[in-house]
């Protein structure tokens, strides 16, 4: 498996090309992109990346939260479709393979029910740019009240059809209402990239990576039963202070956890 980490601006003052080479000094492999401000940003990060020998293999969608792809309003869905129309694009311009998408959010408003149908018709739409591009919308188990068990998450992707459509599983996410590896033997192939993270399941908050609930020897075994050897992304909060041991000190966490 190989390790990497979610990417996000540098210290003050800091360039892509050194915030990058730091990433790679601390023994990371690749990176999940945010999106950039603007294609030109997206174009010089994929050419510096390539430079220094990172890879950039996913890229966060971005505007799932503010413009869930569930609503009912027609015009709100329709703007959240084009968000992820947008984030493609720059997965492309990035040349990753997979862009996280969360699949959408029950609340008060939106019941279950319309979320379920809201999402399906939102992703069906996407597909034809996502297969266009050659880019796997991976939808993620998150707390937003949607897709809460394995044979859910699974039977909404087989749903699909359509091998433009995978899970992102999040680990540490899932500890709130259920076990990682439960959710792995389920999910299985269907799994095309993993978030680690660590969560205490008795202060329900979450903690630094190897300090928490998560059984990392057994979602290893798990991960590996089933045949995944991708990418592990660290999506962890970094240190107030000294941001090159905070990548530094994940990376040898991440080697703990993979070597398990």
């Amino acid at each position: 498996m190989k390790k990497a980490i979610c990417y996000g601006p540098g210290p003050d003052g800091v360039s892509h090309r050194q915030w990058l080479q730091v990433h790679k000094d601390a023994g990371f492999d690749g990176i999940e992109a945010y999106q950039f401000g603007s294609q030109q940003e997206a174009e010089q990060v994929a050419e510096l990346a390539v430079d220094i020998g990172l890879e950039i293999h996913s890229l966060m969608g971005g505007t799932h939260w503010g413009l869930p792809l569930s609503v009912p309003d027609e015009q709100a869905r329709q703007k959240g479709v084009q968000g992820i129309k947008d984030g493609l694009q720059i997965a492309s311009i990035l040349g990753v393979d997979t862009i996280l998408v969360v699949p959408g959010v029950v609340n008060e408003d939106v019941s279950y029910a319309t979320a379920y149908e809201m999402s399906h018709k939102s992703i069906s739409e996407l597909l034809p740019t996502a297969e266009e591009l050659g880019i796997t919308i991976c939808l993620e188990n998150v707390w937003s009240k949607f897709l809460l068990s394995p044979l859910e998450m699974r039977d909404f992707i087989d749903s699909f059809d359509h091998p433009s459509v995978a899970a992102y599983f999040d680990v540490g996410n899932i500890l709130l209402y259920g076990y990682p590896h439960h959710w792995i033997e389920i999910l299985g192939s269907r799994i095309k990239k993993v978030h680690i993270k660590d969560f205490d399941v008795n202060t329900q908050q979450f903690v630094g990576l190897l300090e928490g609930s998560v059984d990392y020897p057994r979602v290893i075994k798990a991960l590996r039963d089933m045949g995944y050897d991708g990418y592990l992304t660290a999506e962890v909060t970094p240190y107030s202070q000294f941001p090159q041991e905070f990548l530094r000190d994940t990376a040898v966490k991440m080697d703990y956890i993979i070597n398990c």
